[in-house]
């Protein structure tokens, strides 16, 4: 990490604290704990470089930009500082020109770590490592013993686990693939993923207590799920937000779908919660099916629709999962 620490520490303190304010003052950050624990946490610490994207330009392929805390040109080392405390995803791992890994928009961690409603005493698994700037918060919250983070990359395992250690923190740091989870750490009260899944794996529920609560990123939109027991076995059950999100996938699964229905009129398309009733339907309702659902609906906001986990299948739905509107989610519906 350099002097990274030492260098920076009051204008990165002014930084964050502007930040804070921000987000607080967009709705985000009501519960004081959560606020103190993005007051506190040195997010510049878990994104030591990061990368910018390069439009492209006649002649001249687009790409990325490296920026990092011990750059030679201190305008360039200004630059890095000042994206560290911008409400925006950072860039943290590319290859091939591909992103394989980021740090998320701040704002849009506050609205997923206030919707996890974690109690003090609660156990909580974290999918997808990345920078590990959101375990950091977690741990600052809940204590170090009850943070689990999981990472398929070892070399995103191990450059969180550095990350952790600068800034104080040090929760169990795993190397395995996410849809697994982590049982030699269960159970847990509550999962949090990060990256972006086509369906909710099953090993998950199984990890568990009654009443967890899980949230992920399925389509383009955040559900929330409650983990329940009817007496005949495990699911969960839960709504979207209305919060729009966009991730990484997670690694080894397919994210959302590329969808590049022609046929289609164009504003339908070009319309943000069009395209995530699109992709949350994929290989189950025809696009123009889904387009007449979607304009018979009045153009339905996310936080209508949502998602039932049973013990083999699972489903989508809108309003209501016993109603008229209900499909099978993901390819064959199991994960």
């Amino acid at each position: 990490m350099g002097t990274l620490p030492q260098r920076y520490t009051e204008p990165a303190d002014e930084a964050r604290r502007a930040l804070v304010e921000a987000i607080a003052a967009d709705g985000g950050l009501r519960d004081p704990a959560w606020r103190l624990a993005f007051e506190e946490v040195p997010r510049h610490l878990f994104v030591p470089y990061y990368y910018v994207p390069v439009p492209a330009r006649p002649g001249r392929p687009g790409g990325w930009e490296r920026l990092w805390g011990e750059d030679p040109d201190p305008v360039r080392r200004e630059r890095w500082l000042r994206g560290a405390y911008t409400d925006g995803p950072l860039a943290t791992r590319v290859r091939d020109g591909a992103l394989l890994s980021s740090s998320s928009q701040p704002s849009l961690m506050a609205r997923m770590l206030d919707a996890l409603e974690v109690r003090y005493g609660d156990r909580v698994l974290e999918i997808g490592a990345g920078s590990g700037y959101n375990a950091a918060l977690l741990c600052h919250r809940l204590g170090d013993d009850r943070v689990t983070t999981v990472d398929l990359d070892p070399e995103i395992t191990e450059s969180a686990r550095a990350h952790l250690a600068a800034a104080g923190y040090r929760p169990a740091v795993v190397t395995g693939d996410g849809t697994r989870g982590v049982p030699g750490r269960a159970p847990f009260d509550r999962i949090v993923a990060t990256c972006t899944l086509p369906v909710i794996p099953h090993e998950w529920l199984a990890q568990c207590r009654p009443d967890a609560r899980i949230i992920a990123p399925v389509s383009t939109g955040l559900v929330v799920l409650r983990v329940r027991d009817d007496g005949r076995g495990r699911f969960a059950e839960g709504r979207f937000l209305r919060t729009p999100a966009f991730f990484v996938p997670l690694r080894g699964v397919g994210g959302a779908p590329v969808l590049r229905p022609r046929s289609l009129p164009r504003p339908a398309v070009e319309n943000e919660l069009f395209r995530f009733l699109l992709a949350l339907t994929a290989g189950s309702l025809d696009p123009h099916e889904a387009l007449s659902l979607w304009q018979r609906e009045r153009r339905p906001r996310r936080d209508r629709f949502g998602i039932t986990v049973g013990e083999r299948l699972q489903w989508a739905w809108l309003d209501d999962p016993g109603g008229p509107y209900v499909w099978p989610l993901g390819e064959g519906s199991t994960a």
